[in-house]
């Protein structure tokens, strides 16, 4: 099993910024990519970035250019830089690890609000 502790959420305002991180710890050999996905009330949960053990990247288009992922595979750990952040930004935010063989982890999750 895997474990994925989140933290770094919280209240901000408008066009602020926060910093969520995620360590994956336990049996993590063979872990490649590790992501962050948001749920909102009423809506579906949805990836927000992702990256894999080669730095690969992918974006949610509407947080292309205000939040950046990073990795640290010393540590284990993926981060989640949130600039410009606006009240549509408002969710759970879930750390997610997906091992080689498709095995899927998720985080408890981490309440980000933004006030306007």
């Amino acid at each position: 099993q895997v474990q994925l502790v989140e933290s770094g959420g919280g209240l901000v305002q408008a066009g602020g910024s926060l910093r969520l991180s995620c360590t994956a710890s336990g049996r993590i050999f063979g872990i490649n990519v590790m992501g962050w996905y948001r749920q909102a009330p009423g809506k579906q949960r949805e990836l927000v970035a992702a990256t894999t053990r080669e730095d690969n990247t992918n974006y949610a288009d509407s947080v292309k250019g205000r939040f950046t992922i990073s990795r640290d595979n010393a540590k284990n750990t993926v981060y989640l830089q949130m600039n410009s952040l606006k009240p549509e930004d408002t969710a759970v935010y879930y750390c997610n690890a997906v091992r080689w063989n498709s095995d899927n982890y998720w985080g408890q999750g981490t309440q980000v609000t933004v006030s306007s």
